[in-house]
């Protein structure tokens, strides 16, 4: 019989129920003495062995997990020595799951599981029993404890914590290396049977993987796996409980296995020649060309480092490794010229600059090229003899001066004659010139080192069979300095002597700038024009001097401004020397020599007025003048005017005394108010049909009772005006001509006298006094001149 079947039939005996392992028996002594077990056991001499129990005697249960029946799992059955079989007691159960998952056959003690238990869940269970008596309730044994312990079955399938594993081992790595452990666990009950004892095996990836059984770490299985043949590689590995065999549970899990780069690849050029072309013209540091080694490593395996170990072009040609691309820049490092070299050959060199050691077996990790730099021919411009030219001029130099030569060749073997000239935009005042055909620099206007010290220029060499082509270099002049200005003050000074001065006192320190800059420094001499009897200079052989006066005591009354001039020379040559003219202003100081006033009228002014009080007053004053005159002009002007220009003026006849008025409607003449309540004047009203003079201030009148009649009323005011010389005479019809209303008089206006039948008689204007007689004259004078005609 095979082992697989053995453990079968042991599988099919654990789920079979066994009495002799599921029922405890207990009986009650009523002395309380250790209670004795039901059951016997026989010796090896067939006699019954009896032996002392506790008063609850048990044994473990033992119950299956995943019971798959349609009844009730039985579990074992409880039994009292008190147990008469007549249903008097009555077996209780309490604990983990009693009720619920655990019940009791009350009468017979029987204990039956209510449904499928999960070893992986809980693996035992602790329950309580009791019997008792069913009519008094009284327990007939103690309360004891029991174990229910759930035997495990092959149920759970070994799991891996992981789906997928990577893991990398280096190429070309022995056989047997490890690359990754990977472990699977399962929830069965390890100590009891296999249903936990996993056996690993591989599924996918043979020969080149192996698998440990027991311990589940992969290995290489094949020697000198190449990564540049093949880098990827998917293992499938299985973990079976049972110890792997048949019946067992098993679950698999993927390792992606990636063989990492060692540097077992040398680099190797492509070809062995290479041929480059490279203007003459380029300048220095240009890049030619490129040479590049492959190598099938990658990373730093892979890295290559070139450089120029041979050849005639060595001094002339650099190389430079680019890092990121792996290539060997080829630059320029001299100029070149074709007329001088037109092939160079260099050999140049590529290694690895990380090697390993295990493989120097391989060969070197090295290769060379031949690289072959052919010089092309280009038409140069213009070649300068320098770089750059200096040419120090004075400045007191004649037009037309050459201050220096500039030289240029073609280098080409067929030499063109070389064209100068000066580039403009560096000389826009045109100071310069240059002669086109030696290149010499000449002046062509007048140089001032004072206004600019520096000129930079550039001058353009040009060949003249290809102009296009030109060489530019700069030129700076420098101009030299030469004793052509004179020294003067070096800032405006404002100079004042006090009154109170006494001789020997210093009123100015003067110093002075000269434009011109001497190689030795600037020496200045300062003295008097000529003498004076007021102040000296006094040199202080440092390039200032001192204002000192020479007498005591200074009146600004008698001469308030001192002009003294000043001479000042320099000590190069030729000598220049310039005169300055101090003002010095003569003014009123304190004791302590502070200025307080330097004007000669504020000796008349009053000691206690500031000068803005008194061009105030002054201008107040100037103000009331102007006013005066003005009244005077105007009053000598009315004087002369008079008031009737002549007899024949049609004015006073038409507009002055011939208007009736517009009735009580019109408001605009005059006031009507008035004439119905004369109370109701107002002295202050001006009146409105003349020009107001204000050379008269009108008189103040008393007013006129209430009762006054508008006839006797205007009679006062007759009376009035007629003594009022500043009243003109056709006032009174302007404003008292109103007849009112149902006035029994007729109209005066001479207007309507036309369309009346009657004759009128204006004899009673006489009666008014002589301000009317003229109106008498015209208006009857007309009458009687009418009848005679």
């Amino acid at each position: 019989m095979t082992i697989q079947q053995v453990l079968l039939l042991l599988l099919l005996w654990m789920w079979l129920p066994h009495p002799c392992h599921t029922e405890m028996l207990f009986r009650r002594t009523p002395d309380l003495r250790p209670r004795n077990f039901g059951g016997r056991a026989l010796g090896s001499d067939g006699k019954a062995i009896h032996r002392q129990k506790r008063g609850w005697m048990w044994n473990q249960f033992f119950l299956l997990e995943e019971y798959t029946g349609s009844d009730y799992q039985y579990v074992g059955k409880l039994h009292s020595d008190q147990d008469k079989g007549d249903g008097s007691l009555k077996y209780i159960l309490s604990g983990d799951g009693a009720g619920t998952l655990f019940i009791i056959d009350e009468k017979t003690g029987d204990i039956h599981a209510t449904r499928r238990i999960d070893r992986e869940e809980k693996a035992f269970y602790t329950l309580r029993a009791q019997a008792i008596n069913r009519r008094t309730l009284r327990p007939v044994e103690p309360e004891s404890e029991f174990v229910i312990k759930i035997h495990d079955i092959n149920d759970n399938e070994p799991t891996f914590p992981e789906e997928v594993y990577t893991a990398s081992v280096p190429e070309m790595s022995v056989v047997g290396t490890s690359v990754v452990q990977v472990t699977a666990t399962d929830a069965d009950d390890p100590s009891y049977g296999n249903s936990a004892r996993i056996i690993y095996s591989i599924l996918q990836g043979q020969p080149y993987f192996s698998v440990e059984p027991e311990t589940g770490i992969i290995r290489t299985a094949l020697p000198n796996m190449n990564r540049e043949n093949r880098e990827q590689y998917q293992v499938v590995i299985q973990a079976k409980d049972m110890g792997g065999q048949m019946g067992g549970l098993s679950g698999t899990t993927t390792v992606n296995i990636t063989l990492t780069d060692v540097n077992d690849n040398p680099p190797r050029f492509p070809q062995s020649t290479i041929h480059l072309r490279i203007p003459e013209s380029s300048p220095v540091g240009t890049a030619i060309g490129s040479v590049k080694a492959t190598d099938a490593d990658t990373g730093k395996n892979a890295e290559v480092e070139y450089r120029i170990i041979d050849g005639d072009g060595t001094d002339m040609f650099d190389i430079v490794t680019q890092k990121d691309t792996q290539e060997g820049i080829i630059t320029v490092r001299k100029p070149l010229d074709y007329e001088t070299r037109r092939l160079y050959t260099l050999k140049v060199e590529a290694e690895n600059t990380h090697v390993d050691p295990r493989f120097y077996y391989l060969g070197p990790f090295k290769d060379t090229i031949i690289v072959k730099i052919s010089v092309e021919d280009v038409d140069e411009p213009p070649v300068f003899s320098r770089s750059s030219y200096l040419f120090e001029v004075h400045e007191d130099i004649e037009l037309g001066t050459i201050i220096g030569t500039v030289m240029a060749r073609d280098p080409d073997s067929a030499s063109s004659p070389i064209r100068f000239s000066l580039d403009r935009h560096t000389d826009l005042d045109r100071i310069f010139n240059i002669h086109s055909g030696n290149g010499s620099i000449y002046t062509s206007k007048p140089l001032d080192r004072e206004i600019s010290q520096w000129h930079n220029l550039s001058v353009i060499a040009a060949e003249i069979n290809n102009p296009k082509d030109t060489t530019r270099v700069p030129v700076y002049v420098r101009i030299l300095d030469v004793n052509d200005n004179a020294p003067q003050f070096a800032v405006f000074y404002d100079t004042f002597v006090c009154e109170n001065a006494r001789a020997g006192q210093l009123i100015q320190t003067i110093s002075a700038v000269d434009k011109d800059d001497p190689l030795g420094g600037q020496k200045f001499f300062f003295s008097l024009a000529a003498v004076n009897p007021n102040f000296t200079v006094q040199d202080n052989e440092d390039n200032t001097a001192r204002i000192l006066t020479r007498r005591n005591g200074f009146s600004r009354h008698e001469i308030s401004t001192y002009l003294l001039p000043v001479v000042i020379s320099d000590n190069d040559y030729p000598i220049q020397s310039s005169t300055g003219t101090l003002t010095i202003r003569v003014c009123a100081c304190d004791s302590r020599g502070n200025m307080q006033s330097c004007s000669a009228e504020a000796l008349l002014l009053p000691a206690g007025l500031s000068t803005g009080a008194l061009v105030a007053i002054l201008l107040c004053i100037i103000i009331l003048l102007v006013i005066v005159v003005l009244f005077a002009a105007l009053k000598r002007q009315r004087k002369k005017e008079p008031l009737i220009l002549s007899k024949e003026d049609i004015r006073d006849n038409i507009v002055s005394y011939n208007d009736e008025g517009g009735g009580e409607e019109d408001t605009q003449a005059f006031d009507i108010g008035t004439l119905r309540n004369p109370a109701a004047i107002e002295d202050k009203k001006l009146r409105r049909d003349i020009i107001p003079e204000t050379l008269f201030v009108p008189r103040r009148t008393p007013s006129a009772p209430d009762n006054t009649d508008v006839r006797d009323f205007i009679n006062q005011r007759l009376k009035e005006h007629d003594t009022d010389p500043s009243a003109p005479p056709y006032d009174s019809l302007a404003t008292y001509a109103y007849e009112g209303n149902d006035s029994i008089a007729e109209s005066l206006s001479s207007l309507e006298s036309g369309t009346t039948e009657g004759d009128q008689n204006y004899d009673y204007l006489r009666e008014w006094g002589p301000r009317f007689n003229k109106l008498a004259e015209m208006y009857g004078g007309g009458e009687s001149d009418k009848d005679t005609s």
